[in-house]
């Protein structure tokens, strides 16, 4: 029996589902809005449910029918993609579209290598990337706007599955004139107790500093917070306070100050760099090659010290 509907109907559907309009689903899908709406319309009548409601304002919002359509659809789509992907045989090579997320503040770090690496293997595949915050990635996985993201594993909510890339240990970043710049051996947390912190402030990851000062038994004199991974290097780099990060990249800032990064001696907790995925979705092959590149560089691109 063959199925009231097509695929390009439920790519449509999603779309308009996903932008919460025809004009927006249109453009972002390079074709006509009449076309998007030719085959809503179509959709609705061989399910024989309203998907939508039309609003005043020519935009939309999803009826219940609606919702639980767009809920499987997205998975409905991967399937059809992944059954495509093996029609065309695992020999031939790689090709098409991968939509990838990237937590902003570890995006700088190794990124470029393994998207280096990946171009290389796989030539064909055309990645494009999100950098966001935490909340926003999360948002964009479950909506369909990426396919997996590659994140700290903080804060995420119900419904992910992950993939443990590394495990990074913090650091104490101090002045490079600083009086601990010059020392080899790990430093407590309470050394710097009162001098002024200058604190990472991003959703999340402030939290995670906060747990680290709280397994060393220390609180610290916070003087500045920012949200900038940068910011707060370069006002250690002059001088400003010190900080505790996870990332080690070059030990000269923009802002032209050096800095000297410090072992700890305390047991305080790592943070975890993960892959994440909707816990239903099915992978792509483009993904997954993508996923297998990540981890087979990830722990072996070290950046410098400092």
């Amino acid at each position: 029996m063959p199925h009231p509907f097509t695929l390009t109907q439920l790519s449509y559907f999603q779309a308009v589902a996903r932008h919460e309009s025809m004009t927006e689903a249109a453009a972002r899908l390079n074709v006509s809005q009449s076309a998007v709406s030719t085959a809503m319309a179509q959709l609705e009548r061989a399910l024989g449910v309203q998907l939508f409601i039309r609003q005043r304002n020519r935009s939309v919002v999803l009826s219940a029918a609606g919702r639980r359509l767009a809920a499987d659809v997205g998975v409905f789509l991967e399937h059809a993609d992944a059954l495509r992907e093996s029609a065309q045989g695992v020999g031939e090579s790689l090709s098409g579209p991968l939509s990838v997320g990237i937590f902003a503040p570890i995006a700088p770090f190794r990124l470029p290598h393994i998207l280096a690496e990946f171009e290389a293997r796989y030539p064909h595949v055309h990645v494009q990337f999100l950098e966001a915050d935490l909340a926003t990635l999360q948002k964009a996985l479950y909506a369909g706007e990426c396919e997996m993201a590659l994140t700290y594993a903080l804060g995420l909510g119900p419904g992910f599955e992950t993939r443990l890339v590394d495990t990074i240990a913090p650091h104490v970043l101090v002045a490079a004139d600083h009086p601990a710049a010059g020392r080899s051996a790990p430093v407590h947390l309470r050394d710097f107790a009162s001098e002024p912190m200058i604190q990472l402030a991003l959703p999340y990851s402030q939290q995670y500093y906060e747990e680290v000062f709280r397994a060393a038994g220390v609180t610290p004199y916070i003087r500045h917070r920012f949200y900038g991974y940068e910011t707060v290097r370069s006002f250690v780099g002059q001088g400003h306070g010190y900080t505790v990060l996870n990332q080690r990249v070059a030990a000269t800032t923009s802002a032209g100050g050096s800095t000297a990064a410090l072992g700890i001696a305390d047991d305080v907790p790592g943070i975890d760099v993960v892959l994440a995925w909707p816990e239903r979705a099915r992978l792509t092959r483009r993904a997954q090659a993508f996923a297998e590149v990540c981890e087979g560089l990830y722990r072996a691109i070290r950046p410098d010290a400092g």
